[in-house]
């Protein structure tokens, strides 16, 4: 399995993703070995961490050194590098921009193919591709790849980077299935990818649940409702939807408080947007969060809001759910699809956004009817459910059926 991100180390959904989906995967006796584009401190004793240096020493396990790291854009990776270089002893196998280091990694991919045991190669979004693509060369094995987010959710549908479409594309197209997060993104890559609606197996994320207390609750929650966005600030999450749609709340509820938890190229506008809107006094940025404090966030809250403009799934709704949190979902998220027990309006329908969020801090017996039945809902929910999907789409592959 190819990945780029993977806890405690990661800044998305995806991470969550492979963590569950890996660890629900060895529970039903399927061993993992995961592929990472860089050196993690991970500990995970259900899946086999493959690494790779330089010389690949069989006996050696070091992950794939690489500065390719979750959500990489050109600029991003371009500072990474500048950085490395300003170091003691920098790495001058590094590629000169993030499009030669996926190309770096595809080629490290090859290699590690020729020294594992495995009968199917599993790949996580178009960083990983190359090195899929290389894997099944050298070994011939079936190949799936996954597919949690495509460029078209990632730009909006707008400024399309062509070289990563191509690889989307290609790596799609060489694959023996694709599993999509959900039916929207299927959508999406038969219309935009002409890839066969048949080839295409829509698989939902799912969340463990797990029960959660709630430690303390924030000076805020005396005098205030409190409403979270968490997630990156990118265009693709909505951000400054949410912004707008809190300018409104407040014009008939005053009495709340705006936390955003995340970070992204989106930050410093939104953060001007909050000010040039003269609503500054209203929101807290809590930067990125991990762990405890992510659940902390979801517990402190009174409604967790997605307003997402394109999102092939979210796991965020599910984590609030499980915290006991009610959600509002954008209709443009793959989550919606799975999730009854919660309210789902049209990311730009800002006015809808609104009166929601007013309804849900106004009347407590709405809060805790979607409270109460949402959490029952997320409780029947587990990684083990897409994990059996999963391992039926290795078994059909395997068995000739596809």
């Amino acid at each position: 399995m190819f990945g780029w991100e993977f806890p405690p180390f990661y800044s998305g959904g995806l991470g969550t993703a492979c963590y569950g989906l890996t660890r629900s995967l060895n529970k039903q006796h399927v061993a993992v070995s995961f592929v990472l584009p860089r050196r993690l401190n991970v500990d995970a004793d259900f899946v086999k961490f493959v690494f790779g240096d330089e010389e690949l020493s069989p006996s050696t396990r070091y992950v794939v050194n690489s500065l390719i790291q979750p959500y990489s854009t050109s600029e991003s990776y371009e500072n990474s590098l500048h950085y490395e270089k300003g170091t003691p002893n920098p790495n001058p196998a590094y590629g000169n921009n993030l499009f030669e280091e996926v190309e770096r990694y595809g080629a490290i991919g090859e290699k590690i193919a020729h020294m594992e045991t495995f009968d199917i190669i599993h790949a996580h979004d178009w960083l990983t591709f190359k090195a899929a693509l290389a894997a099944k060369k050298v070994s011939g094995k079936y190949l799936v790849v996954h597919m949690h987010a495509t460029e078209f959710d990632r730009t909006g549908g707008s400024n399309v980077n062509q070289y990563v479409y191509d690889i989307e594309r290609k790596g799609m197209e060489a694959a023996d299935k694709v599993i999509a997060v959900s039916n929207y993104t299927k959508q999406k890559i038969v219309d935009h990818y002409g890839i066969p609606a048949e080839k295409v197996e829509v698989v939902h994320n799912s969340v463990d649940f797990e029960d959660y207390v709630v430690e303390q609750i924030h000076d805020l929650k005396k005098t205030n409702k409190i409403v979270l966005f968490l997630g990156r600030l990118t265009l693709q999450k909505g951000p400054d939807y949410f912004v707008y749609t809190a300018q409104k709340v407040l014009e008939h509820y005053p009495k709340v408080m705006f936390v955003v938890v995340g970070s992204g190229d989106m930050e410093r506008m939104i953060i001007r947007k909050v000010a040039e809107l003269g609503i500054a006094d209203k929101f807290i940025f809590a930067g990125f969060l991990r762990g405890k404090d992510v659940a902390k966030a979801y517990q402190m809250a009174d409604l967790y809001v997605l307003p997402s403009v394109s999102e092939p799934f979210g796991i965020t709704p599910l984590e609030s759910l499980m915290n006991g949190t009610p959600v509002l979902m954008s209709n443009q998220s793959g989550v919606s699809e799975v999730v009854t027990h919660c309210l789902k309006s049209d990311f730009w329908d800002t006015d809808d956004m609104a009166n929601k969020i007013v309804s849900v801090l106004k009347y407590d017996a709405l809060q805790r009817c979607l409270k109460e039945n949402g959490r029952r809902e997320v409780q029947k929910m587990s990684w083990d459910t897409p994990a059996a999907r999963v391992i039926d789409i290795y078994e059909d592959l395997l068995n000739g059926q596809h």
